[in-house]
């Protein structure tokens, strides 16, 4: 008899083993093997240092949606990689001396090593890190390509400079005007920066997005959001008191309803008349400094306090000679949006208001609320879309129309005085890819004096990043290399300058799905390889990434497609955002965070308490939130794992709440996961010693339809990966599954017990793989579970022998009927009668009549 209790460190380590040997989970390198195909893949991890329990849920999802579709016969790629390059390395190097590449290649050593020991069943023979040479090298390929069609190039950009470490910084690392790291005032610097034509497949990437069906619709939604399709007027105001040549004021507005209630014009410090009066204008040009250190991000700008100045100059309304605006300078006006000027209508747009109460302007209603409401206070009225309200049109009426009713009308009456025209635009911007940093893909350029800028020639890739680099202060350190920069020009073959900015590391996983269809391909992608895995079927991931790493991976499809490298505009067919693991939190008496490891929770009548293991002093216990090193509420995957085992991590991960939901890591859940895994282990066991295994009987077979229901149930739920809803029913089945042992213990027969915990083995191998293999094996499996296929529920034991009738008495339900499904009608009309409370409800009279709607309901007419 194999041990009672479950081993998980002895039995999971022994499993890996002989999956490694049988190298179960390679896929074979080609076209495939005739097989139907299925890639699974979950978003690769930055290798920071160890995993987190976050990774254990994403990758642990991944990995059973892997070995279910192998068990359902198809050919499965799951691979994994490394998102490998970024300012952490960096940061690291600054700050402990190391290189980046060391520090980056332990942490994956790390977390390789981790990952294992999950028993994943990945494809480790495509592993890449996005900083291997081999990979970036591909990447400099793919964008000399980009560079050929038009799809790559360069030009001036406004961009966020922090001035202590010198670089540009994305608007997500401009917190209140400074610099994440440096804590610097960022400025706004005009330079010339690489970008990718991402804007080309504007209206592509926004139509497609009605194809993706299994997409979440709020990624949807945040992808239509951001690509941002807008149809409004494009109109000038003429201008009195400008400088010379600047006699028009071009406006581009989604709202030219609210042409009729505008107070005030303003442009973008950025806009060419703001920068015409600062070159005249100390005042001017120092307002406008300020606006600019505010950096470029549209969140930043919208939080901040709206300010403007007042130039001096005006514009002629387009409807009234008489009716001029004043024109400000706005810092909450973007140049790279329409056309870097607005006009403000106060009364219905909040930001309008603000700005109009501040400066003293008129707030002039067009708009009136059909139920009275109140005129303008301090709210704006922004009618929604669809709302009836009275449009006042003080040109041409007033009439009761929809907010979109009401712009197609002022689109319509502007056209036709040929005040302006209708035009079509889009938030989507072209995405800068140039980053002032060593760890990151070299751009493949150089620049030359006499041939300018020249692509670095094919046969000299990768133009690889030098290890003899210092990080003894601030800025780029290949700008100080002394030799790295210094080369010959591919043209002319003159003295020449390498490129030093690098890539965007949205650019390395903009791509990485494709080449793991061949990651020894010659080229970026083998198109054979491409165009058999791809589009990848199941892709899993964090929400954090539903707008940029999404967006730019559909991009880099259609342009790799354009380019001869990819097949398929669409990389994703399946995306399933998971939620986050979360913790309570704990605070000392000093308000220090402490970590879950140094408290210990006590439960009573009277609540839940807290105490510091190491004195028992009462700590407090504060919210539940997301695992994080800031708070210390985080849980170490290798301690669960050592302590409790793998399976046991993924039961609790898979089983505590809905795959799209957070999952709250607690003691008790995780405790009560591994009672359960040696519940499933003693059942094994205790299967296998009953006497008399064979035999039927009406609660043997009522055994087997049970288990052959809950299989067809888990396929569909694991299929539609509602994993917490599988393991509902599996628990139910492991119930009655345990009664059918302990009646067989009594002198029944065992019927098909043996049968039925088959089945269970193999509907918890995915989720639970070691302890399935090792349940196998003591239920003789014969072969491994991993390559068994997976089970066919019987269809004649899925017909369900009974049905369960609500039962009315004139149209009101007094109770339910529960009846063989084939009863007949005269059968189901006398048994609803010998309902006790039927016949109270008939006090000895005869009912008028009985009417049964099979399958369906009972009415008693009294």
């Amino acid at each position: 008899m194999a041990s009672i209790r479950y081993n998980a460190s002895e039995t999971e380590a022994r499993w890996q083993k002989v999956w490694s040997e049988r190298k179960l989970f390679e896929t074979p390198r080609g076209a495939g093997t005739g097989k139907p195909k299925y890639y699974v893949l979950e978003m690769f991890p930055y290798p920071s240092g160890r995993i987190h329990m976050g990774h254990v849920r994403n990758y642990a999802m991944g990995d059973v949606i892997a070995r279910y579709m192998r068990a359902k016969g198809n050919e499965v790629l799951h691979p994994m990689g490394w998102d490998a390059f970024g300012m952490p390395a960096e940061n690291a190097a600054m700050q402990n001396k190391v290189h980046p590449k060391a520090w980056t290649y332990e942490n994956i050593d790390t977390m390789r090593r981790q990952l294992k020991t999950m028993g994943l069943s990945i494809d480790w023979l495509r592993e890449f890190a996005t900083c291997d040479v081999e990979y970036y090298e591909q990447q400099q390929r793919l964008f000399l390509d980009f560079l050929d069609a038009g799809i790559a190039y360069r030009r001036k950009s406004k961009v966020n400079w922090d001035p202590v470490d010198q670089t540009v910084l994305a608007n997500e690392q401009v917190i209140d005007g400074l610099g994440w790291r440096s804590g610097a005032p960022v400025e706004q610097r005009e330079l010339t920066q690489w970008f990718l034509k991402i804007s080309d497949w504007s209206q592509d990437l926004l139509d497609s997005l009605e194809t993706l069906d299994r997409w979440p619709e709020k990624v949807r939604l945040m992808q239509k959001n951001w690509i941002g399709k807008s149809r409004g007027l494009q109109f000038s105001f003429a201008t009195n008191g400008a400088p010379e040549g600047f006699g028009d004021l071009e406006v581009y507005t989604t709202r030219p309803d609210t042409l009729w209630g505008a107070s005030f014009a303003a442009i973008s410090p950025d806009h060419p008349l703001a920068k015409k009066l600062e070159a005249n204008d100390p005042g001017v040009a120092a307002f406008c400094a300020e606006c600019r250190r505010l950096g470029t991000s549209q969140e930043e700008i919208e939080r901040a306090e709206k300010k403007g100045l007042d130039t001096g100059i005006k514009v002629v309304h387009p409807f009234d000679p008489q009716w001029e605006l004043p024109v400000y300078i706005a810092n909450f006006i973007l140049m790279d949006y329409g056309t870097g000027a607005i006009f403000g209508c106060p009364a219905h747009d909040q930001r309008d208001l603000d700005f109009a109460r501040k400066y003293g302007l008129p707030v002039i209603d067009v708009f009136t609320a059909l139920d009275g409401e109140e005129p303008v206070g301090r709210t704006a009225f922004v009618p929604a879309k669809t709302e009836q309200v009275l449009f006042i049109r003080k040109v041409a009426g007033e009439e009761v129309m929809t907010g979109d009713e009401a712009v197609e009308a002022a689109i319509r009456f502007c056209e036709e005085r040929d005040i302006g025209q209708s035009v079509t635009k889009f938030r989507l911007r072209d995405w800068g890819i140039s980053r002032q940093r060593y760890w990151g893909c070299p751009i493949p350029v150089i620049h030359c004096d006499t041939c300018g800028v020249v692509p670095e020639k094919r046969e000299n890739l990768p133009v690889r990043l030098p290890d003899d680099i210092e990080f003894d202060r601030p800025g780029n350190p290949l700008d100080r290399h002394p030799t790295w920069r210094k080369t010959a020009c591919p043209k002319c073959g003159g003295q020449a300058m390498r490129e030093t900015d690098t890539m965007d590391t949205f650019v390395d996983s903009s791509w990485y799905f494709a080449r793991f269809t061949a990651p020894e391909a010659p080229g970026p992608t083998d198109p054979a390889a491409v165009s058999h895995w791809l589009p990848v079927d199941q892709y899993i991931g964090g929400i954090e990434h539903a707008i940029l790493h999404l967006l730019y991976s559909r991009f880099f499809a259609r342009a790799m497609r354009r380019t001869g490298h990819g097949g398929v505009d669409e990389p994703f067919q399946g995306l399933f955002t998971q939620g986050m693991v979360v913790h309570e939190t704990y605070r000392g008496k000093d308000g220090k965070w402490l970590s879950p490891a140094e408290v210990r929770v006590e439960e009573s009548d009277a609540g839940r308490k807290a105490f510091l293991v190491t004195d028992g002093s009462e700590v407090s216990i504060g919210g539940i939130e997301k695992m994080s090193k800031s708070k210390r509420n985080t849980v170490d995957p290798d301690d669960i794992i050592s302590s409790y085992g793998a399976d046991t991590a993924r039961w609790f991960m898979l089983s505590d709440s809905p795959p799209d939901r957070d999952v709250i890591w607690t003691e008790a859940g995780v405790e009560g996961a591994h009672r359960f895994v040696q519940r499933v282990w003693r059942l094994a066991n205790d299967v296998t010693e009953l006497p008399g295994k064979d035999g039927s009987g009406s609660e043997s077979d009522q055994l087997l339809r049970l288990a052959h229901r809950t299989l067809a149930r888990v396929d569909t739920m694991i299929g539609e990966l509602r994993f917490n809803s599988a393991v509902a029913q599996m628990y139910t089945l492991a119930n009655a599954i345990e009664d059918a042992v302990r009646q067989t213990r009594a002198g029944k027969p065992a019927g098909h017990v043996v049968e039925c915990t088959r089945l269970l083995i193999q509907m918890i191998a995915p989720m639970m793989p070691h302890l399935a293999e090792q349940c196998w094996e003591v239920l003789g499996g014969g072969t491994l579970v991993a390559e068994t296929s997976w089970p066919a529920a019987d269809p004649a034991l899925l017909a369900e022998d009974e049905i369960t009738l609500p039962v009315q008495v004139n149209g009101k339900k007094r109770a339910d009927l529960t009846i063989a499904a084939d009863a007949s009608e005269s059968d189901i009309v006398a048994a609803t009668l010998s309902i006790d409370v039927i016949q109270k409800a008939l006090d000895g009279a005869v009912p008028r009549k009985v009417i049964v709607v099979p399958k369906r309901i009972v009415n008693v007419v009294i």
